[in-house]
C-alpha cells in the first residue's frame, strides 16, 4: 500500500475541488495550484505520484483543503460533494473503454501541441475544457457545480472550472492507481488526514 502515494492522488482531487468552487463563485482561484493542477492532466504517463503534481508544492494547497475537510474546518460542503462525485465518475470512466480512449487521446493531442509551444495557459484551460465538456461531461453522475450566476455565464470561467474537473478525474485515476477505495476513504480518512499535515509541514 503506498499510502503516500494515496495521500497526494486526494490532495490532488481536494486542491481541483477546491478550485471549481472558488471559480464557480468568485471567477478566480489559485493560479499557481491551478497550474499544478492542468499540468497533472498531461503528465499520464509520469513515473510518480510526485512528478504528476511537479512535487509537493504543486498540492500545497490540496494537502491544507483535504486535511481541513476531515477535520471540518471550514471547508464547503460542496467542495467533498464534488471530490464524491468525480470518485464515482471515475470509476464510470474506467468501465468505459471507448470513454477513456477519447480522454487519452484528447490529451495527448492537447500534450503535442502544448509541446510545440503552439499553447498559452488560457488556451491551455480552453482545451482542456472542451475535452471533458465532450467526454465526461456525458458520463453520469454529472458533476453540478453551483456558484455566481454572473461567474458561471462566462465561457472563460466556464473552460476553467471543466479543465479543473478534468484535474479532478486525473487525480482520482491515481487515487484507485496507488490502492485507494471507498472502504480506505470512509475508515482511514483520520491516517491519510494526518499524513497529508506532517507533508504540509514539510512545505510551509
Amino acid at each position: 500500500m503506498n499510502e503516500d502515494g494515496q495521500v497526494i492522488a486526494l490532495a490532488g482531487l481536494f486542491q481541483a475541488a477546491r478550485l471549481v468552487v472558488d471559480l464557480a463563485h468568485e471567477g478566480r482561484c489559485d493560479t499557481t495550484a491551478m497550474e499544478s493542477s492542468l499540468q497533472s492532466v498531461l503528465r499520464i504517463d509520469a513515473s510518480t505520484p510526485l512528478a504528476v503534481f511537479g512535487g509537493l508544492e504543486g498540492v500545497r494547497l490540496g494537502l491544507a483543503v483535504f486535511g481541513d475537510a476531515v477535520e471540518g474546518k471550514g471547508t464547503e460542503a460542496s467542495v467533498t460533494r464534488i471530490t464524491a462525485t468525480v470518485m464515482h465518475l471515475e470509476r464510470k470512466l474506467m468501465r468505459d473503454p471507448q470513454m477513456l480512449e477519447a480522454v487519452r487521446n484528447g490529451i495527448e493531442s492537447v500534450a503535442r501541441d502544448l509541446g510545440r509551444g503552439a499553447l498559452e495557459s488560457e488556451a491551455l484551460a480552453e482545451r482542456l475544457g472542451a475535452l471533458y465538456g465532450d467526454t465526461l461531461s456525458t458520463l453520469k453522475p454529472r458533476v453540478i457545480v453551483q456558484g455566481n450566476g454572473l461567474q458561471l455565464s462566462q465561457p472563460m470561467v466556464v473552460a476553467r472550472i471543466r479543465a479543473a474537473l478534468l484535474a479532478a478525474v486525473r487525480a482520482a485515476v491515481l487515487w484507485r492507481q496507488m490502492g485507494g477505495s471507498q472502504l480506505r476513504m470512509m475508515f482511514q480518512r483520520g491516517s491519510l488526514s494526518r499524513r497529508a499535515r506532517e507533508m504540509l509541514a514539510t512545505i510551509a
